[in-house]
């Protein structure tokens, strides 16, 4: 039961990892159908398939399966004497299967597209943070499957570490906070980075971005307007169009 505990904060964490179950065995083998072990990235792991050269050859393959992109399972068949030299004798299979790390979304600003996209963006699988420092729109009754953050989204955007999975979607009421937002985003590792607005504003974020000695490179990483050209016009419209963009870099089928 203890795993199983393991496995449930794993998932609350948004922490990558693979859970390997052995489905089948024969003969002698160190352990049977029903054991489990979870390996994590960098090789930790928790629980056991059976120790030794088996065990060693599951974390190699769930390693593999986590620096895949693509693939999500994996079966692990396995003479125990002819493939790996153990003297048990038996066979064993093994099936692998990935559990990917949590995507995070971070929304600033608590406006009406922000609503409509915090709504979307978890329906589709995202764990949405929504911040803004104005109780009256970044509240539960408008927002009631996200994590609120009442605070200046500026200096959150500062204190943010940013990752690999993590969305930054930048909403606010307010011109200046969005480019101070961005000022802040941009040079911190994120999956994406977009600023609501039209080409003009974005043009214009830009010219102020390379006036505060942003590469171009980095400049490069922002997404202005954000969303797939659909010709969207109101709040839920422009959700759609920027949740599809955020889905389109999750699943690698456009690179931002």
């Amino acid at each position: 039961m203890e795993l199983f505990h393991d496995i449930a904060k794993l998932v609350e964490e948004g922490r990558p990892f693979v859970l390997a179950t052995v489905i089948d065995s024969s003969g002698s083998t160190p352990q049977k159908p029903g054991s489990k072990m979870v390996v994590l990235e960098g090789g930790e792991r928790r629980g056991t398939v059976g120790g030794g050269a088996i065990e060693q050859q599951v974390v190699e393959a769930a390693l593999a399966l986590l620096a895949d992109g693509e693939a999500q399972s994996k079966l692990v068949e396995t003479h125990l004497t002819h493939d790996l030299g153990m003297c048990c004798g038996g066979r064993m299979r093994v099936f692998l299967e990935k559990h990917g790390a949590a995507a995070h979304l971070w929304v600033f600003g608590a406006g009406h597209v922000a609503k409509e996209l915090a709504a979307l963006a978890h329906t589709v699988g995202f764990r949405v943070h929504v911040v803004d420092e104005r109780p009256e729109w970044a509240s539960a009754a408008r927002f009631p499957h996200a994590e609120l953050t009442l605070a200046n989204p500026a200096d959150v955007a500062r204190r943010l570490v940013g990752g690999a999975h993590v969305y930054l979607c930048i909403t606010t009421h307010d011109h200046p906070l969005d480019q101070a937002c961005v000022e802040a985003l941009l040079r911190k590792p994120s999956a994406y980075v977009g600023v609501i607005g039209s080409r003009r504003k974005a043009e214009r974020f830009k010219l102020r971005l390379n006036a505060a000695g942003f590469t171009e490179a980095e400049i490069s990483r922002m997404n202005s307007p954000m969303g797939v050209a659909i010709g969207a016009l109101t709040p839920a419209e422009i959700a759609v169009s920027i949740v599809g963009q955020l889905i389109s870099v999750r699943r690698g089928a456009g690179k931002l």
